[in-house]
């Protein structure tokens, strides 16, 4: 995937660039990991097309002031998502009780600093990349909607964008009807109004929509 290729060392070396910070600039001048370099190549640029708000070996401060590193941080408008790429052999097979231990302290970091954490297993990134795509929508989906949009909606549009997050595959009107307990006129109503929004994206059907779901 040559445009890939492109694409991808010009974000690394944007990074390296601008970092400041010499322990993260050395990471990143290492080069990233497989695990981290195939997720971006099979899963994240096929489906999100661009790197925008990605950072590489994102730099955190664990209990003891000392530094821990994402695989990869995810922060539109500030935001804080973290995903990590978790080989088996790694995390789970080869795991011994002190590295499983620090593992889970990792997880409790990030959730009460607020992150999102979206782990993803390296084997399912080649057994499974179409699952792992949609879980990718979903996990851009939690930060789409932004205060400022959602002042403007109501429980219904809310509710639907939730409902879209957790489908993890795209949905019909009539299903979005059942789920919300409205007309099926009244949920494609509401489904054009999320695409006029340029929340949701048409995912099948030319002249009428057929189906619906987030967009990225």
């Amino acid at each position: 995937m040559p445009m890939f290729e492109q694409k991808y060392e010009e974000w690394l070396q944007k990074q390296i660039d601008e970092e400041k910070n010499p322990r993260r600039r050395e990471r990143l001048e290492r080069g990233l990991s497989y695990g981290t370099v195939e997720f971006l190549r099979r899963i994240w640029y096929p489906k999100v097309g661009h790197f925008d708000d990605l950072n590489a070996e994102w730099e955190v401060i664990d209990f003891h002031s000392g530094y821990r590193y994402l695989d990869l941080s995810y922060m539109p408008g500030g935001a804080k998502g973290a995903i990590e790429i978790q080989d088996y052999t790694t995390h789970a097979r080869d795991l011994d009780l002190r590295r499983f231990k620090d593992l889970c302290k990792r997880h409790c970091l990030l959730a009460l600093d607020e992150w999102i954490f979206l782990p993803i297993a390296l084997p399912a990134i080649k057994d499974e990349p179409q699952l792992c795509q949609q879980l990718v929508l979903s996990f851009i989906g939690k930060f789409i909607t932004t205060i400022d949009i959602r002042e403007q909606l109501g429980y219904l549009e809310v509710e639907t964008l939730r409902h879209a997050r957790r489908l993890l595959r795209p949905f019909t009107p009539m299903e979005l009807a059942e789920h919300l307990r409205v007309t099926s006129r009244h949920a494609r109503r509401i489904s054009t109004q999320l695409v006029d929004l340029r929340l949701l994206v048409v995912a099948s059907g030319q002249r009428r929509a057929r189906a619906y779901q987030l967009r990225v």
